[in-house]
């Protein structure tokens, strides 16, 4: 059963991922595939499948710290190695930590539970959100 995001995360909802796992260093998140994020070989694009491992990795080392600002991601490998279709989830664990980094690892899996993607990351922790920048044009806030 789906749950909450802990925070909002615009891109994850546009995918229509969702969130089925967050506790002590651990996250799901799934994705029910639609026609529009296929690749031309109707299947799913790969684009699609690192950004659902960077939304579990990120998750994952969220996890460890709810009232955390947040964290970003500084670096991030990962490895196709078959075709994904259909439903999808993206599995990620926290390796290892520090005070202020969080290295995990995780694996997409697709409907039939074959592994099609693994992917490591670092992940920074924000000790606040940086401040939103102002761009030409834009009104005072």
């Amino acid at each position: 059963m789906p749950r909450p995001w802990p925070v909002p995360l615009p891109w994850a909802e546009t995918l229509g991922a969702t969130l089925h796992l967050w506790q002590d260093g651990h996250a799901e998140v799934r994705l029910a595939l639609q026609a529009g994020q296929h690749n031309s070989w109707q299947v799913a694009h790969g684009g699609v499948l690192m950004s659902l491992l960077d939304i579990a990795m990120a998750q994952a080392a969220r996890s460890r710290h709810p009232l955390s600002p947040g964290v970003v991601t500084l670096e991030m490998k990962t490895s196709f190695l078959q075709a994904a279709r259909g439903g999808l989830r993206a599995q990620a664990r926290v390796l290892h930590a520090t005070a202020t980094l969080d290295f995990c690892e995780a694996r997409l899996l697709d409907a039939d539970g074959r592994l099609c993607a693994s992917a490591s990351g670092t992940f920074q922790h924000l000790r606040a959100l940086p401040p939103r920048r102002q761009r030409a044009g834009d009104p005072p806030s």
